[in-house]
């Protein structure tokens, strides 16, 4: 490991390849990735002064065999714990902590249609449960629901299973998560109890959608979409499938790494590299006034 005043890319670029090899999803496209990596490396491509254009070059070579959005080399401006993982937790708990825990809009409008907007991301659970819970007891009231992940970039698939819960009546089979390591695959289901009250499975449901919706973000719209649960409004999201895990490489880089891959029990696919493509397909910033609108002449009908 370098110090964070010297920047050398050779063992930066050792171990984020060794990394790849032991742990990404796909095992041949690691060998690939490691090999390019190494000859770059040699090439001199990455001869760079700061760890900053260091993470952008990598990112660019790490995406440029199968577009894997969330294979990157990520650069922190402060300095980073060399512990597993603690690099993106930090900053999770930072955006947390201003952001009313993940739901920082609950909004009432016209004609009975709640709002409710879960941003930036789908926090860890055991942080999350209680804001959430919160959030949607409060709209599950409401005629009609509209779900706002115009700005979240994702998260925790046990969120995603959480809030999944409020707005379905029974115990339902959302996603199955294959992993590398023991090449296992769990399934991922609504809960049987929640805290708090549901929306349901029965009144209008629309979730909000742009290219910035990412990951597990996804996955929550994906999940409601192909159960037929919900209508997606706005823009085709981002199209990462893949739950990753963070290492620290060096102080101020973190290489993430997808470690397991969707598998959706209607589909049978995922929205890898395609993102979600929206029921009705508007620009994001119309997609609020769309949705409502599409609410009203539902109740109305």
């Amino acid at each position: 490991m370098t110090t964070s005043t010297q920047l050398l890319p050779a063992p930066v670029i050792d171990e984020t390849a060794r990394l790849l090899i032991e742990h990404y999803v796909f095992p041949e496209i690691a060998e690939q990735l490691a090999g390019l990596l190494q000859r770059r490396l040699a090439e001199g491509a990455y001869d760079v002064d700061g760890a900053e254009e260091l993470a952008r070059l990598v990112t660019a070579d790490l995406q440029s065999v199968n577009g894997d959005r969330h294979l990157r080399l990520k650069h922190h401006a402060d300095p980073v714990s060399p512990e597993q993982g603690a690099a993106s937790l930090a900053a999770m708990r930072r955006d947390f902590d201003t952001s009313l825990g993940g739901a920082p809009r609950v909004q009432l409008l016209d004609g009975g249609v709640a709002v409710v907007e879960l941003a930036p991301m789908l926090f860890p659970l055991e942080w999350a449960a209680e804001p959430l819970s919160a959030a949607l007891t409060v709209v599950s009231r409401a005629q009609a629901l509209i779900v706002d992940l115009r700005g979240n970039r994702g998260g925790d698939p046990d969120t995603v299973a959480f809030v999944c819960s409020y707005l379905l009546d029974e115990r339902t089979h959302l996603n199955s998560m294959h992993w590398r390591s023991g090449e296992r695959t769990e399934q991922s289901w609504s809960l049987p109890y929640v805290p708090g009250a549901r929306f349901g499975g029965s009144k209008p449901l629309y979730v909000l959608s742009s290219d910035s919706t990412f990951s597990a973000a996804e996955e929550l719209a994906y999940n409601l979409q192909q159960l037929g649960r919900a209508v997606v409004v706005g823009e085709r999201t981002r199209g990462g499938a893949h739950p990753c895990r963070g290492w620290t490489v060096h102080p101020h880089l973190e290489a993430t790494i997808p470690v397991g891959r969707a598998i959706n029990p209607v589909s049978g696919v995922n929205w890898e590299g395609t993102g979600v493509q929206p029921d009705i397909p508007c620009a994001a910033a119309d997609s609020l006034d769309h949705a409502h609108a599409l609410a009203l002449a539902r109740l109305a009908g």
